[in-house]
């Protein structure tokens, strides 16, 4: 391990506020579906490896450990909730497979649109575009698959509620990260 800093110093908290600046802008990406938990964990190891603990300060292997579980639980209610919304109602891989990216690209196009209206607007229209894009995902692969319009409405409105669900869940186990990796590093 290399120790770049003491634990006592005040270069500490100042390591330890850019640990947590930066594990909340990774909070955020989340919501536009990039992989915030995971760059989280990453940060704490990066921060474990060199400010090792010593004197009660310092992150710990085991908060490590559980953000990198936390992190598995939060793809797995991802997955779960998105693709699967679809695949509960009948719905086919190719359904399945532009829902996820419809969700991508609109949760990207919401938050430009949005983003003049603060932060807070940036953030709905990731979220919103997100669903938006996944319902016309799953609905445009059901019609090219050769579904009518009842059936392709109600594959997409499945996949938009699931991916709203999945999102919720994994930006919430992404926000428990934040908290105990910063509770770690400062107490």
């Amino acid at each position: 391990m290399i120790s770049v800093i003491t634990n006592t110093s005040w270069l500490y908290f100042v390591w330890a506020t850019v640990l947590f600046l930066a594990n909340l802008s990774a909070w955020v990406s989340s919501i536009f579906l990039l992989p915030g938990n995971w760059m989280m964990t990453a940060f704490a190891v990066l921060f474990a490896l060199f400010v090792p603990e010593s004197g009660g300060r310092g992150m710990s292997w085991t908060g490590v450990g559980i953000a990198a579980a936390l992190a598995v639980a939060g793809e797995i209610v991802e997955m779960s909730g998105g693709a699967a919304g679809a695949l509960r109602h009948g719905g086919s891989r190719r359904a399945t497979f532009l829902a996820m990216a419809g969700a991508m690209v609109g949760a990207l196009t919401g938050a430009v649109l949005l983003l003049p209206v603060f932060f807070i607007g940036a953030v709905f229209g990731a979220i919103g575009g997100g669903c938006l894009g996944a319902f016309a995902g799953a609905y445009l692969g059901e019609t090219w698959k050769g579904r009518g319009t009842h059936e392709s409405a109600a594959v997409a409105k499945a996949a938009m509620t699931g991916h709203l669900f999945g999102t919720t869940g994994k930006i919430a186990i992404g926000g428990i990260i934040l908290v105990l990796i910063t509770l770690d590093s400062f107490l």
